[in-house]
């Protein structure tokens, strides 16, 4: 989820500048790929090498941990322990997934059924869906990933390799596809919020063969992508996000955001039923974003302004995709989100009434009957 103070200044110095819509037109290369691909026929981005194997931000945490996959109870003070819910539910457990020598945290639970990969946004992470995994459970397989940079995965450096070389769409979806392969091992639908829908089309794009469905939840606009930028705003933005990303400012500044009050008045904004924001939600958020690196997480994606836009991954994806929309999102506007409808390979778009931009954690009763509904029609 698109959760920061940041953007949501950005964006508004931005819109402040123009009135200007986005234009849908195809992008210039369809697969938008970089990296390389291996003999397995999947797309893998050229990452850094962790510093160690089985890189971790908490090694003193993980020091005994010699497993690729790990559960728990819950109740235990880890933050990594699986969550645990009433007996007339499935248990939902934690694993770590390791991916090109870093850590990766997932969720998952359930036996049988079809296989759900759920995608967080930005600033989230996979307990964002802790009101869908053990429901939706109870007649599917169900997978919630923190996507590397995010939640309790590995956060490595950004300013190693360079800006905008980590924490890119081409590598979140690369990052998606290999968990599907080797973790699912099955071709799953794809269930995602904000900017994991732009996570789970691209992936879509990039290997057709390991997605049935894509359902999109309040899916990013990227209002601040460059094409979608007026010409004269754009030196302005772009030393806006240099001042933030390069200097002592956007430490500063994200430390002051980065607190339980802050956290708690960002998540007002964008859910309209502000009693869902609870003391449980903003510590969801708010724990992995003190994390060594989080910071640097942050400042690196508030500069990325290029990349693929939805409107541009619609009309190559493969697979049908529902769109669900949240109709009192104060960042994602409904209208605009509206124009996706035209694309073919869209088969519906159902607006949810007073619901804002996360309707899987504020609406959970409206979100999983879509879901399980989605899921029933495309499975056989």
């Amino acid at each position: 989820m698109e959760c920061s103070l940041c953007l949501e200044l950005t964006k508004n110095m931005a819109s402040a500048s123009s009135s200007f819509l986005p234009s849908f037109s195809p992008p210039p290369n369809p697969h938008l790929r970089s990296g390389i691909v291996s003999l397995d026929g999947l797309h893998r981005p050229n990452l850094p090498k962790p510093s160690s194997p089985m890189k971790s931000l908490h090694s003193s945490r993980f020091s005994s941990i010699r497993s690729s996959s790990i559960c728990c109870l819950k109740g235990q003070s880890d933050p990594m322990a699986v969550l645990w819910t009433s007996s007339s539910e499935p248990e939902v457990r934690t694993g770590m997934w390791n991916w090109q020598g870093y850590r990766i945290r997932y969720q998952h639970a359930g036996k049988s059924g079809p296989a759900l990969v759920l995608v967080h946004g930005f600033g989230a992470n996979s307990d964002h869906w802790q009101k869908n995994i053990s429901v939706l459970a109870k007649s599917h397989r169900v997978y919630a990933i923190d996507l590397i940079g995010f939640g309790y995965s590995d956060k490595p450096n950004p300013r190693k390799p360079g800006m905008n070389s980590i924490y890119t769409f081409e590598t979140w979806a690369s990052q998606l596809n290999e968990f599907c392969a080797d973790v699912v091992k099955d071709v799953p639908f794809f269930i995602c919020n904000s900017i994991g829908g732009i996570v789970g089309l691209q992936a879509a794009v990039m290997e057709p063969h390991l997605c049935k469905g894509i359902m999109l939840l309040n899916i990013s606009l990227r209002m601040l992508h460059i094409k979608k930028q007026p010409w004269y705003a754009r030196p302005f933005i772009k030393s806006f996000q240099s001042l933030l990303r390069n200097t002592a400012v956007g430490k500063l500044f994200y430390n002051a955001v980065a607190t339980p009050d802050s956290v708690r008045s960002i998540l007002c904004q964008c859910y309209y039923d502000t009693s869902t924001v609870t003391d449980e939600l903003v510590q969801i958020i708010l724990q992995p974003g003190l994390d060594s690196g989080a910071a640097d997480v942050f400042l690196d994606f508030i500069s990325y302004s290029d990349g693929p836009l939805p409107e541009e991954l619609l009309p190559l994806v493969k697979c049908p995709v529902l769109i669900a929309w949240g109709d009192k999102d104060p960042w994602e506007p409904v209208e605009l989100g509206k124009n996706y409808a035209d694309f073919n390979t869209v088969e519906d778009f159902i607006t949810l009434p007073n619901v804002g931009h996360c309707p899987q954690d504020e609406a959970p009763n409206l979100v999983n009957p879509l879901i399980e509904s989605f899921v029933k029609r495309h499975s056989t």
